[in-house]
């Protein structure tokens, strides 16, 4: 074991500290709506000169492409599984009804076509796609299965910031992984020693001499990081997960866990054209707790606590229309006010991959919130390491942080609107939200770690957003019943006997036709049908009669 443990070794450090910087960084192709069109699928990738490597992607080889919206559009999104596995599609941050999140109840079965379509409510940042099939999410995203978002709106419009896409508007997801021997992808390995940008490993980009923007996802499975600069040069930091800051941030240092990403510009202004310099992740200045960090003295990986490079940046000349300076002002944030939140829900992030001591199941609500509630969540995590904590269907504000020394407020950084929050060992942190705009009492929203490692171990839970103001009748039109649900095998309905059923369809989320009963019937049997949200459709003499059903 020991002979195993260093060949490994030795193996990950040729592979982290071959510097190269002589493939330059791909750009994510984009799509404009309102209609995209996503395929899913099975491709190859050359990672390394001479071999090939299995991937999965989007359009492409690996990774997918960039999708450009803007704020108030109606949007359709095709997403085709052209893979021989169930998969899904999920838009990570965007505030969209729950039928249409892509969370592990929408599965998209080989050959099959799932189309959510839903207006652009968020506010102008940068969001990501990527699977969340259960206990499936790292294996499909490891591969290559993810893309940004990019959502605009007339205030970030308004400012003058850089935005010429892959110009001096570069979108980076920063990925680790370890290639095996036959430079194969290797999942849910520790010895993920490889850094990757844009799925390149070790990449240069050029950035012309003015100001540039940079939007930066951590796409890791695992990993946090610290990202900074070989040379220490400041990075002003403009937007966190759901929104712009109220003001640009100077930094060194900007720490990101799985899931987070964040925007920051660099003035390049005073470079001489053929500078360079690189991106590093400072993992020996991040706490022990975080997996990777200071404390990680004598583990056979060496991305844990060392300082890597993983980008080198080209200076090259001006553009014709320069952006060369920022405004100081970006955004005026008004957080929900601790007084006005009517609910306090603890999330205990516990042992064995486990939120409130219990583990994800697909037949369990975990929490039922109410609609335009506000809620704070009180995330206290009991275990040895730091744990990302994603929260579906909203953007929150971290209230503040306490790692046992008293309450703090959140940082200048953390200030804006948040999806993923990092939750250290033995810190509790205050999240504040309302939860409005979608209500469905069947199909759930998911919270989990983001550590896609500990989310497919069962580190999630779900939650339903219900109106409680309509009535009972309302909700189960009037005197119209289907039950259990959701439902593992049979449907039982209830119908007044005034009502002639002629028939009793069932189609997908697609629109697809998948029973037809043309009888009135009492029960109905579907357990020969996937996982997934299903439209239950009653021809009768009153018209037509539609519920919606979860088969579990």
């Amino acid at each position: 074991m020991k002979k195993i443990l260093l060949l490994l070794f030795v193996f990950a450090i040729n592979q982290l500290f071959a510097q190269s910087f002589t493939t330059p960084l791909p750009i994510p192709p984009t799509l404009s709506g309102p209609v995209f069109n996503l395929n899913v699928g099975p491709s190859i990738k050359q990672f390394k000169p001479g071999t090939i490597t299995n991937t999965y992607g989007v359009n492409t080889n690996y990774f997918g492409p960039t999708l450009l919206m803007n704020a108030g559009d109606f949007v359709t999104i095709n997403v085709t599984n052209n893979l021989s596995e169930t998969t899904t599609m999920h838009w990570h941050g965007m505030h969209i009804p729950a039928i249409d999140d892509g969370g592990p109840h929408s599965p998209i079965s080989p050959g099959a076509t799932w189309s959510p379509d839903f207006t652009v409510m968020n506010k102008a940042s940068v969001y990501w796609y990527h699977p969340h099939t259960m206990g499936l999410t790292n294996i499909h995203v490891s591969l290559g299965i993810a893309g940004f978002i990019i959502v605009s709106d007339p205030e970030e419009a308004a400012l003058t910031l850089p935005r010429t896409y892959g110009v001096d508007d570069i979108p980076l997801v920063i990925q680790t992984k370890l290639l095996d021997a036959n430079n194969q992808i290797q999942i849910s390995s520790q010895m993920d020693s490889i850094s990757m940008v844009n799925g390149e490993i070790k990449p240069y980009v050029n950035a012309p001499r003015q100001m540039v923007r940079f939007r930066v996802l951590n796409g890791s499975s695992s990993r946090t990081l610290n990202v900074g600069t070989d040379d220490n040069r400041t990075l002003y930091q403009i937007s966190s997960d759901g929104g712009l800051l109220e003001n640009p941030v100077p930094l060194t240092r900007i720490l990101l866990s799985g899931g987070e990403r964040a925007e920051f510009l660099m003035d390049l202004t005073g470079e001489s054209v053929g500078n360079t310099f690189q991106f590093k992740s400072y993992m020996s200045e991040m706490p022990g707790n975080i997996e990777g960090g200071a404390g990680s003295a004598g583990h056979p990986n060496p991305l844990f606590g060392t300082d890597w490079s993983f980008m080198e940046v080209k200076v090259v000349a001006q553009t014709v229309s320069p952006v060369t300076s920022f405004p100081g002002t970006m955004t005026t944030l008004t957080p929900f006010l601790e007084g006005d939140a009517v609910v306090t829900r603890p999330m205990e992030l516990s042992n064995n991959a486990k939120i409130n001591n219990v583990s994800m199941d697909m037949n369990v609500i975990n929490e039922v919130v109410e609609l335009d509630d506000i809620e704070i969540w009180t995330i206290t995590n009991i275990t040895s390491m730091a744990h990302p904590f994603h929260v579906h269907d909203v953007q929150f504000y971290i209230l503040d942080r306490d790692d046992g020394g008293g309450a703090v407020p959140p940082s200048a950084t953390e200030s804006g609107l948040k999806d993923t929050v990092l939750v250290e060992s033995g810190e509790t942190v205050r999240i504040i939200s309302k939860f409005e705009d979608f209500a469905d009492a069947v199909v759930p929203y998911m919270y989990h770690c983001h550590n896609l490692i500990h989310e497919d171990n069962g580190m999630m839970g779900q939650f339903t957003v219900v109106d409680s103001t309509l009535g009972l009748t309302e909700i189960l039109n009037q005197d119209i019943a289907m039950f259990p649900n959701p439902t593992n095998d049979f449907l039982n309905i209830t119908i007044p006997d005034f009502y002639d059923v002629e028939s009793v369809i069932v189609y997908d989320v697609n629109g697809k036709e998948v029973l037809n009963f043309k009888v009135k019937l009492s029960r109905i049997d579907l357990g020969d049908l996937d996982s997934g949200v299903y439209i239950i459709k009653m021809v009768t003499n009153q018209g037509e009669i539609s519920k919606k059903i979860l088969k579990d």
